[in-house]
């Protein structure tokens, strides 16, 4: 079964690049396990909340805001899609990720197919 698992940092949290991700051994660690594993089917690193851009349509009207619809105390930095058994396999996954090990979390969502 398919799960996105969104990874969730703190908004106060310092924000790695890429290439800070790539030289992080707790980030190479799973990464290397989810790869061994041919878990992985996708993912992305997003840009930080505050480069996005939330689109609403009221009646006819697009009405667009900069940064995350809503306030919170943690945004989605990024997707990992994942191909596993169940529900129990992905959320043993999720409890690994380095961000959910940082004082982030790790949303388990499944896939519908």
């Amino acid at each position: 079964m398919k799960y996105v698992l969104l990874i969730c940092t703190p908004v106060d949290a310092e924000e790695l690049s890429p290439a800070e991700i790539a030289d992080d051994p707790r980030f190479t660690a799973y990464i290397d396990e989810v790869r061994s594993r041919d878990l992985m089917r996708g993912g992305a690193r997003l840009r930080p909340s505050a480069d996005a851009t939330t689109v609403r349509v009221q009646g006819d009207e697009v009405l667009l805001s900069d940064g995350p619809f809503v306030e919170s105390k943690e945004y989605v930095a990024g997707i990992d899609i994942i191909e596993v058994a169940d529900l129990d396999e992905a959320i043993s996954l999720a409890s690994r990720h380095p961000a959910a090990l940082a004082g982030g979390s790790v949303e388990v969502r499944p896939v519908w197919e």
